[in-house]
C-alpha cells in the first residue's frame, strides 16, 4: 500500500479529528498544537486552544515554537499567567488536553521523569512534569499522541509522572481526582486506542491503513485488550493533508520529523 501521508501526518489528522467544536483544549507545542489548529481550520473553527503560559484562546498565525511564544497571545481573549490556566483546569473548564511522555502504562500513567529504577542515579533524567501532572489530574478527557514501540509501551513505568486511571477500576476516583475525567485516546502511527470502561485498561478501537491488530500487540510491552468490532482509522483526507501541510505547519516544523 502506497501512502501519501506521513506517520507524524496521520497522528495529527486522527487527533484533529476527535476535538469537537466549541470544545476547550490545552496544549503544548509540537504535533498536539498542529492537531489543534487543524480542527480549528477544519471541522471545529470555534475549538478554544490555550497554553500553559497563559495565552487563551488566540488566532495563531502559525505554529508556535513554544507555549511561551508570543503568538500564543495574539489576538487572543486573555493574556493571563500559568496561574490562570492551572485555575481553569482546577475549576473544570477545559475539556482536552493533550499530554506524552517516555512510557506509557496500560492503564494511560505516563513518565516523564527519568528513566532506570534508581532516582538518584537514573540512567536518563527527562524533563520531569511541567503542567503534565496538573493538566492529566483537572483536565477532563488526556489524550496521547505517539509512535508505537515496547520501549514507550511499558508492563511498569520506572516513575509515576503523570496520573492516568492509576491502577484501574475506579482507583482515580478513590484518591480524589474529578469523577469523569481520566485518559481518553492513545493515539499512534499504527492505531487508536481508548480504555474499556470497567478495568480502565488500554483497548484498541481502531487500527491504521497498512496494520494489522498483530502489529499493534507487537510493538506493545504489556497485553492490549480489543473492542468487539475494531475498525480501519479513516486516512487523512486530501484537504486535511493540503491544510496542515500549507497552512498549519508550511515550515515542517512538526511534521517534517
Amino acid at each position: 500500500m502506497v501512502k501519501n501521508y506521513t506517520d507524524m501526518e496521520i497522528m495529527i489528522c486522527i487527533a484533529a479529528r476527535v476535538l469537537e467544536n466549541g470544545a476547550t483544549v490545552g496544549v503544548g507545542t509540537g504535533a498536539p498544537c498542529a492537531a489543534a489548529m487543524l480542527a480549528q481550520k477544519t471541522s471545529a473553527p470555534d475549538l478554544v486552544i490555550i497554553f500553559e503560559a497563559g495565552g487563551m484562546r488566540p488566532k495563531l498565525p502559525e505554529m508556535p515554537i513554544s507555549v511561551g511564544d508570543s503568538r500564543t497571545f495574539f489576538k487572543a481573549a486573555m493574556a493571563g499567567s500559568m496561574g490562570d490556566i492551572m485555575e481553569a483546569c482546577s475549576r473544570g473548564l477545559v475539556d482536552y488536553t493533550f499530554l506524552g511522555g517516555a512510557q506509557i502504562d496500560r492503564y494511560g500513567n505516563l513518565n516523564s521523569t527519568i528513566i532506570g529504577p534508581d532516582h538518584q542515579k537514573p540512567k536518563v533524567r527527562l524533563p520531569g512534569s511541567g503542567g503534565a501532572n496538573d493538566f492529566a489530574s483537572f483536565c477532563w478527557r488526556m489524550m496521547v499522541m505517539t509512535l508505537q514501540d515496547k520501549r514507550r509501551f511499558v508492563e511498569k513505568l520506572d516513575f509515576l509522572t503523570t496520573p492516568g486511571w492509576l491502577t484501574g477500576g475506579n482507583s482515580r476516583e478513590e484518591s480524589g481526582l474529578p469523577t469523569g475525567s481520566g485518559p481518553h485516546r492513545i493515539i499512534t502511527h499504527m492505531a487508536v486506542m481508548d480504555f474499556e470502561p470497567e478495568s480502565k485498561r488500554m483497548r484498541i478501537i481502531s487500527v491504521n491503513p497498512g496494520y494489522a491488530v498483530t502489529d499493534v500487540q507487537d510493538n506493545c510491552g504489556f497485553e492490549l485488550l480489543c473492542a468487539s468490532n475494531i475498525v480501519e482509522t479513516l486516512p487523512p483526507k486530501e484537504d486535511e493533508l493540503r491544510i496542515l501541510r500549507e497552512e498549519v505547519d508550511p515550515y515542517r516544523y512538526v511534521i517534517g520529523r
